[in-house]
């Protein structure tokens, strides 16, 4: 074990991963080869980065989360406990399709809750929120609250992670950081 991360002892890494500094790897987990996982990430117990992933730095994935090849999660994503990546549209059992994976993005700041789905093939907007059980099986806009089966845009969410509540101006301020957001043509940004 390298001194600049931890991986605790009923682990298993495989060779040919790249672990970034700071990183805790805990019980049960399985890092397979060719995995790409950033600096101070957090893996809780029975978690599988499967080969080809790639992690940012300070990505927290909860127990039970595994996550397929086709998955890319940028920095500061958070997958709540038991949610579920898919990377085949039709799986089978008996028909090989290794070659049909899709990718997913989960983009910057994005969370997923608690046993939520996510479909492959779509892109998780920066700061999005998907609620606990959501299934999502589309794409994601920046700053989206999506909850429900399936999935549907129930709000805005801030960096902070609080609902946002705009104004007949389009402006609203996030209650914990001061940070003010626009909606303009059915988009969010922050603009402070």
């Amino acid at each position: 074990m390298s001194e600049k991360y931890f991986v605790h002892e009923t682990a298993v890494v495989d060779p040919g991963c790249i672990i970034g500094e700071g990183t805790k790897i805990w019980h049960f987990c399985h890092i397979m080869p060719n995995s790409k996982i950033g600096d101070n990430c957090s893996l809780g117990q029975n978690v599988v980065i499967s080969p080809g992933t790639i992690l940012g730095n300070n990505v927290k994935v909860q127990n039970n989360v595994s996550v397929f090849t086709g998955v890319e999660c940028e920095d500061d994503v958070f997958l709540g406990p038991s949610m579920v990546f898919t990377n085949v549209i039709n799986p089978r059992s008996a028909i090989v399709r290794k070659s049909e994976y899709q990718k997913t993005l989960v983009k910057r700041g994005a969370t997923i809750g608690a046993n939520a789905t996510i479909i492959c093939g779509i892109t998780i907007g920066e700061f999005a929120f998907i609620g606990a059980g959501a299934v999502v099986t589309k794409s994601v806009q920046p700053f989206a609250l999506i909850t429900g089966n399936p999935g549907r845009h129930k709000g805005w969410m801030s960096e902070y992670g609080h609902k946002l509540q705009f104004n007949d101006a389009g402006i609203a301020v996030c209650k914990e950081s001061g940070q003010q957001y626009e909606l303009k043509n059915s988009t969010v940004k922050r603009i402070s």
